[in-house]
């Protein structure tokens, strides 16, 4: 479990630099299907993992990028903490780094943080085949450009992970989950949202809304004598299931998007059917609709679709972006992967 690659990985960024040969950095596949089809040669991070440093007082671990996250929750879970991003396992294969990398975040993201949020230090081979590192193992490390977390989300594009430091979070006193079925669910979903209640989950099914509360016993009880509905027997495999896209609403043939949007955005003007996470802010569409047509409407509606499974790949799967922001990821690669060496086009940069 404990391998350093160190140097067999930079020996290979370099090679790649020298021949400008692109490079696919992956560890066990689990999010292969996320991003734009990649090119390049792989480049395998699975056997550089280990935990290098963990001080639960602190409520920072710092681990290599192929470190499974299965194990970093065992260790955290022997503390009482946990990964507060919730991170996807995806039939349990996910890396640390794959975790950062992707920038996929779970149900409890609205009310814990985002990826990027967690992100305190990196470790990382960059543009020129050296190892550098962004950032720290405290939470207050930031001097100038905030580069850690430029990785978040990033799909290797701008160096390989070799190590990141994250913040964690101690696991809830109670949790429960509740599910209820009101006349109209999503203004239901926001109008909880706006009261003080230990919020850590709430998705709309159908007809149906499951809704997590997570913190101290008093206050869980307490938020739940108001909302009512019935308890879920296993809200922990619920949630699980959610998390890896695995609920019968990710099942079928048609292409599933991911679209962003505001939380109260009334329904979208798309053919398909949707599970609304994250209040309301993430909502997850099976449909046949062209890709031109779920972009406009999400952009439309100040959102942005991503196409996650299936559907017509040949045209990209991220929203379009401004002439400006093109500028500025564009700026970006260029200062960080001058060789262009990175990434093999997964992210479109």
């Amino acid at each position: 479990m404990d391998q350093d690659h160190t140097g067999a990985l930079t020996a290979a960024v370099r090679r790649a630099i020298e021949t400008h040969q692109p490079l696919r950095a992956h560890g066990h596949g689990s999010k292969a299907f996320y991003g734009n089809p990649a090119a390049g040669q792989a480049l395998d991070i699975a056997g550089h993992s280990g935990v290098l440093s963990y001080e639960p007082g602190d409520l920072v671990i710092t681990a290599r990028a192929g470190t499974p996250l299965a194990h970093i929750d065992a260790v955290l879970a022997a503390q009482g903490q946990m990964l507060g991003f919730e991170p996807p396992h995806f039939g349990g294969r996910g890396t640390l780094g794959g975790a950062i990398a992707a920038g996929l975040a779970g149900p409890r993201r609205p009310w814990a943080g985002s990826v990027r949020d967690f992100v305190l230090g990196v470790r990382v081979i960059n543009g020129h085949g050296q190892v550098v590192r962004f950032g720290g193992e405290t939470i207050k490390n930031v001097a100038g450009y905030d580069l850690p977390r430029l990785y978040a989300g990033s799909l290797g594009a701008f160096g390989v992970l070799l190590e990141v430091s994250v913040r964690v979070l101690p696991v809830p006193e109670t949790e429960l989950t509740l599910v209820l079925e009101p006349a109209d669910p999503l203004r239901a979903m926001i109008e909880w949202q706006r009261r003080p209640w230990p919020l850590s989950g709430l998705c709309m099914d159908g007809a149906r809304v499951c809704l997590r509360l997570s913190g101290t016993a008093d206050g869980v009880n307490a938020a739940r004598q108001h909302i009512g509905g019935e308890e879920l027997a296993d809200g922990t495999a619920f949630w699980q299931a959610l998390r890896d896209l695995e609920l019968p609403a990710f099942a079928g043939d048609a292409p599933l998007w991911r679209v962003s949007l505001p939380p109260a955005t009334p329904p979208l003007a798309l053919p398909g059917e949707w599970l609304l996470d994250w209040g309301g802010a993430q909502r997850w569409l099976r449909s046949v609709a062209p890709p031109a047509q779920v972009w406009t409407t999400a952009a439309a509606a100040h959102g942005h679709a991503t196409l996650v499974h299936g559907g017509d790949r040949s045209g990209g799967v991220f929203q379009p972006v401004s002439a400006a922001q093109a500028v500025i990821e564009r700026r970006l690669k260029a200062e960080l992967d001058p060789a262009g060496v990175f990434g093999g086009g997964r992210a479109g940069r």
